[in-house]
């Protein structure tokens, strides 16, 4: 096909320069085999999200900040053509019966897609990449999103079957971390993966990977993460990972974790870890299950053993702020425990970037000796306080 191109034109015997040529033929390449003026942002390393507000107006994110760009679609058409082409490779559609949908593609990034008429300004289209090789807890240090010693901490927790939610809000950077959590998980465990759209990237020898899906164009067929969740349970798995829980499958979920299996994984969007807590106590009664408040927040606090708390800090960096401990029931509340925070107090430097890291609060939790039984080691001097 870049063969023919070249010829058309050449064929066309219009004077440019071969840099010129080698663009058209690039864009026209694009076009026809990739996602139009698109591809060069995809192919960008430096861009983490791209934003599609119409056909003549794109946005990116570098380095957590939000910068416009010249790339432009030809006009409508075009841009849907584009959407039609992303969505239509996973099995979805969308047009105007069915506005909104959530796709992927080839590589695991995230697509939103929503059009007229819910879209009052033209189609838009969110794509948040995914990195080509998935970032590692060495990574994630690097970026300072984590210290060694929460690593460390972290690693001996996956590793000791404990159920850990992370929690935070959109763009926060929770399924980043979901995978380099999942990255601890033991070669030798059946892991079972759930999502709305595939995006977890594990290495283990046995997982298996599901995905929902939409209703068909009669209203049909529909998968749902609770549906999915509650087949997981017959297929005999070591660990249940949950891309994102957001509805009555919290109910099934938390089930699952109370009911032998242990070291489970999933994701919530909250502000804090307390909000979190609440956040699964609404999607569990929106399970349609009539359950008085108290034995839902029972079965939360018996489920859920560590809660991380991750933000997009103003700098633009992708920060987890909190480690919190789910220590259990006091009368009706459900007792939280902070073994990491993230120190504010250092300021920022003269790039305006925060200076602080994660830092322990000086308290050991009582389940060290229960990892030990497991034959997990977790030393006290990963709980040592920083003084000063």
């Amino acid at each position: 096909m870049r063969q023919t191109l070249a010829q058309v034109i050449d064929s066309e015997q219009t004077p440019m320069s071969q840099s010129d040529r080698a663009r058209i033929a690039q864009e026209v390449a694009d076009d026809i085999l990739g996602h139009g003026p698109l591809e060069p942002l995809l192919r960008d390393p430096e861009v983490t999200e791209i934003m599609v507000n119409g056909c003549d107006e794109v946005f990116v994110e570098r380095s957590g900040k939000i910068l416009p760009t010249r790339v432009r679609f030809t006009d409508e058409a075009h841009l849907r053509r584009t959407i039609a082409k992303i969505v239509s490779r996973v099995g979805r559609r969308v047009d105007e019966s069915s506005p909104m949908v959530d796709a992927r593609l080839p590589d695991g990034s995230r697509v939103n897609a929503v059009l007229p008429p819910i879209a009052l300004d033209g189609s838009l289209l969110t794509i948040r990449k995914f990195a080509v090789d998935p970032f590692t807890d060495a990574d994630l240090i690097a970026f300072g999103t984590l210290t060694p010693a929460t690593r460390d901490f972290l690693q001996a927790y996956v590793r000791g079957r404990r159920n850990i939610v992370i929690s935070g809000g959109t763009g926060s950077g929770k399924t980043t971390s979901l995978n380099v959590l999942s990255s601890f998980l033991p070669d030798d465990e059946r892991i079972v993966t759930i999502e709305d759209s595939a995006e977890l990237q594990l290495h283990q020898q046995h997982v298996l990977r599901l995905e929902s899906r939409p209703p068909n164009i009669e209203g049909r067929g529909e998968v749902t993460i609770r549906d999915l969740v509650r087949n997981a349970l017959r297929m005999r798995p070591d660990r249940i990972i949950v891309g994102e829980v957001r509805d009555g499958a919290a109910l099934d979920m938390l089930q699952a974790m109370n009911t032998g299996h242990d070291g489970s994984l999933t994701t919530v969007h909250a502000n804090s870890p307390r909000d979190s807590l609440s956040r699964l106590e609404t999607m569990v009664l929106m399970a349609g299950v009539d359950l008085p408040v108290r034995a839902v927040r029972e079965q939360v606090a018996s489920a859920i053993d560590l809660i991380i708390q991750q933000t997009r800090l103003k700098d633009g960096t992708r920060r987890i702020v909190q480690i919190t401990k789910v220590v259990g029931m006091e009368s009706d509340v459900v007792s939280l425990q902070d073994l990491y925070t993230f120190d504010y107090a250092a300021g920022r430097d003269a790039d305006g970037r925060f200076r602080g890291w994660l830092k322990p609060t000086g308290i050991r939790p009582r389940f060290s000796n229960d990892l030990a039984d497991v034959g997990v080691d977790l030393p006290s001097a990963l709980f040592a306080r920083v003084l000063g």
